[in-house]
């Protein structure tokens, strides 16, 4: 599956799909992007597909988290297993971005192999419990454990999709089988934002570290109130916690809606840590 005309090929690597973008950049370190919910690697909505162009100097591998995109199903994915999947695509040394979901498991990958990161990049990561000393977070803690435990037990993906977007005033996607594939695996999954991340590690670990995280101007009411606050403030807590630089740009969605200053962000973080 190699697409000579513009050097992107898949990859099974290990439990996970992998797409391999690789324009030029020979001898530079790789770059392992790992997604969030209800999505997949190098999906174009909400996935990786505006990163594409850094792959003219790194060679990007774009996971399919387990049960997403091409990756095999799985019944319960888990960002503790993630990590492990990230750690075996690490090989030698490279680089980490993760979002949302995929930022939990691209901490839990760095805490436990610090030495095979070159540098971190956490793009609103569901990290709440390790920041649940804010009163934002730990209300927003409680009530997604709250509406977790009241999830019913007939829910379909559809029915899932739709609770997760049009509830809080967003545009629901398109319901293709892989959009729904990937809302089946998100309504599965072991809650990230529950996940007890050690900080001293990542705050202690040699490598550049980056926050990116939205302003959250022009969400949904709802959307910005539920989802956006929570994750300001862990975004705030988490970046002063572990000795990250933190980058907000406009809008909900920094790597999709802002593509070239998260981009332009990304080149200049890769290039400190290789002078460094």
């Amino acid at each position: 599956m190699t697409d000579t005309s513009t050097h992107q090929h898949s990859e099974a690597a290990g439990p996970v799909h992998v797409t391999v973008w690789e324009d030029g950049g020979a001898g530079l370190p790789s770059v392992v992007l790992v997604h969030g919910i209800l999505t997949w690697g190098d999906d174009e909505q909400y996935g990786f597909a505006a990163q594409r162009p850094l792959a003219d100097r790194h060679r990007l591998l774009v996971m399919d988290r387990r049960g997403y995109g091409r990756s095999p199903d799985i019944a319960h994915s888990d960002w503790s297993v993630d990590a492990e999947d990230i750690v075996g695509l690490l090989g030698t040394g490279a680089h980490l971005v993760g979002h949302a979901y995929g930022g939990v498991s691209a901490m839990a990958a760095a805490v436990r192999r610090p030495d095979l990161v070159h540098s971190l990049t956490l793009i609103q990561p569901g990290a709440l419990r390790p920041a649940e000393r804010h009163p934002t977070v730990a209300e927003a803690l409680a009530r997604a454990r709250a509406a977790t435990a009241a999830l019913p037990a007939d829910l379909t993906p559809q029915e899932f999709l739709s609770a997760a977007t049009a509830s809080v005033g967003m545009a629901t996607p398109e319901p293709t089988p892989a959009r729904l594939r990937a809302a089946a695996a998100s309504m599965a999954e072991r809650p990230c934002w529950d996940a007890d991340i050690p900080l001293g590690p990542l705050a202690e670990a040699p490598f550049p570290k980056l926050m990116i995280s939205g302003d959250w101007d022009g969400a949904p009411e709802q959307y910005r109130r539920y989802a956006g606050e929570p994750l300001i403030a862990c975004a705030d807590y988490v970046a002063a916690a572990i000795g990250a630089d933190h980058l907000i740009v406009p809008g909900y969605y920094p790597h999709t809606q802002q593509p070239e200053r998260v981009n332009a962000a990304l080149r200049e973080l890769w290039d400190h840590a290789e002078r460094t």
